[in-house]
């Protein structure tokens, strides 16, 4: 394996490197970064680039991924899904866009789960700070009530006949992408079950990103990060 990769060489490298758009069977067709879709390697849909996962290469040809879709340079796109990462990694379809060899870490799956774990736990600490969340039963019911929740970020450990219950009827979106623990650490408080996030580009950005792990965890049933309801898309 080669050596530890930093954002800054990720991005000389990157700067190099030609958008392939590579199917399975090893057809290439160029195609540049533009607009608001991208093309899967592996299944060839074109989904809104929120839905879906950006790789560069490393100055050693390692494969990073790039949850922000913020480094310079052209990249290699797969949809959000756990079984298309282990797919393009077994079949070599980082290879054939890169057009040449490139080394695939062994727990590349995992490490995107890490990350994109930390973003959400990131962003609703952020939607807290910003005063556009709240936790708690009775504080998530008094905004559903005033129709002030645009999402619902709920413990994937609580209990999912009291989460049902406390959506009821309402038509507003719910994820699970956080322990208990893990939420009442962002609000100060041992475990918080339900935590309501006021409308705007914090809830949308938490949606989107919980479906993404959700899809890159499912072969990880056992961490309950499923989401649940259908969540907003994301602003490019």
């Amino acid at each position: 394996m080669g050596r530890r990769t930093t954002q800054t060489g990720t991005e000389d490298a990157a700067k190099a490197l030609p958008e392939i758009d590579a199917a399975p069977d090893g057809d290439q067709v160029e195609e540049p970064e533009t607009g608001p879709l991208r093309r899967c390697l592996m299944t060839r849909e074109r989904l809104p680039k929120e839905a879906m996962l950006r790789f560069v290469l490393s100055p050693d040809r390692e494969v990073v991924p790039d949850l922000t879709a913020r480094l310079p340079g052209r990249g290699m796109w797969l949809s959000a899904r756990a079984d298309v990462i282990e797919r393009a990694a077994s079949r070599g379809a980082f290879a054939k866009a890169a057009r040449g060899a490139v080394h695939v870490p062994p727990d590349l799956r995992a490490r995107i789960e890490t990350g994109l774990h930390g973003r959400v736990r990131d962003l609703v600490g952020l939607a807290r700070r910003a005063g556009q969340a709240v936790s708690g039963w009775q504080a998530a019911l008094e905004w559903l009530q005033a129709g002030r929740a645009a999402l619902l970020v709920q413990a994937s450990d609580g209990s999912a006949a009291e989460r049902a219950r406390l959506v009821g009827l309402r038509q507003v979106p719910a994820v699970t992408p956080l322990t208990g623990e893990e939420l009442g650490a962002l609000f100060g408080r041992d475990r918080a079950v339900h935590v309501a996030v006021a409308p705007g580009k914090l809830a949308l950005a938490i949606a989107a990103e919980a479906a993404r792990l959700a899809g890159v965890a499912a072969a990880a049933d056992s961490k309950g990060r499923a989401p649940e309801g259908n969540p907003p898309t994301a602003p490019p």
